[in-house]
């Protein structure tokens, strides 16, 4: 509060003064909590369910899903609900997917530049593939999920999978059952 000399200290807006902070602080805070409130509910809202019909349900290989209507797929931001990762991963209805046939590239944590360039170009191919047609989803063995609780599937359209187009065009590999360096 600035005095002038001569000039008698007023409580009153110094009171109103402090009031006003004292607002703005309460203001900021609650606007804050709104924020994280607000933000926990959406990343509820938008957390991935289990989705029966991509249950194994002890099948044979065969066609657990089969799209009438194609979902739009596009590169994965932080709402994950149809989506794509990577080359060999993506969400569909709130499942997390991992192509079980093949295996690209790293784009998350690449080990050179050429790994980190590859994959996202298999990372945009794949977008393209998904966006394509409806394809259907294959289980392969009898593993249902990874290790990190993905839906293990063989994506097919037409009888022919999907991971094998990209494998043909030189952006993924054959999954062998372990990761191969790119670099």
């Amino acid at each position: 509060m600035n005095e002038t000399p001569g000039e008698p200290f007023d409580f009153r807006k110094a009171l109103k003064a402090q009031k006003r902070r004292k607002l703005r602080k309460e203001i900021a805070l609650g606007l804050g909590a709104f924020a994280i409130v607000f933000a926990g509910g959406m990343l509820a809202l938008n957390w991935p369910v289990h989705v029966a019909s991509l249950a194994n349900d002890d099948q044979q290989p065969q066609a657990l899903f089969q799209q009438a209507s194609t979902p739009q797929f596009d590169i994965c931001g932080s709402i994950r609900r149809t989506c794509v990762v990577d080359g060999d991963t993506f969400w569909l209805d709130g499942v997390k997917i991992r192509i079980a046939d093949i295996d690209t590239p790293e784009i998350s944590e690449p080990r050179c530049d050429y790994e980190y360039q590859l994959g996202m170009r298999a990372t945009h191919r794949l977008v393209e593939l998904l966006n394509g047609g409806p394809f259907e989803l294959r289980t392969i063995g009898s593993r249902d999920e990874d290790q990190y609780g993905r839906k293990l599937r063989v994506v097919t359209r037409g009888g022919r999978s999907l991971g094998d187009q990209l494998v043909s065009e030189g952006l993924a590999r054959t999954w062998t059952g372990r990761r191969e360096p790119w670099c």
